[in-house]
């Protein structure tokens, strides 16, 4: 199991990849932004990006105002 960072806060994972780990989070089908250690990652690109212990994930969420 990783020890990694989601938005700050500490998550143990199983996820060997950016797609799983949103899966795993709950974000399955979800339209978020990404971004690992600070660099945006396209979601054409997650299946490829291996998570690792230490990791710090950035899950955003699209905002609506007006």
């Amino acid at each position: 199991m990783k020890q990694i960072h989601v938005n700050s806060e500490q998550v143990n994972c199983e996820s060997l990849n950016l797609a799983e780990l949103l899966n795993e989070l709950g974000y399955a089908g979800a339209i978020v932004a990404t971004a690992v250690n600070g660099q945006f990652v396209a979601q054409t690109n997650r299946q490829q990006l291996v998570i690792k212990t230490g990791d710090q994930v950035e899950v955003l969420a699209p905002m609506q105002g007006g």
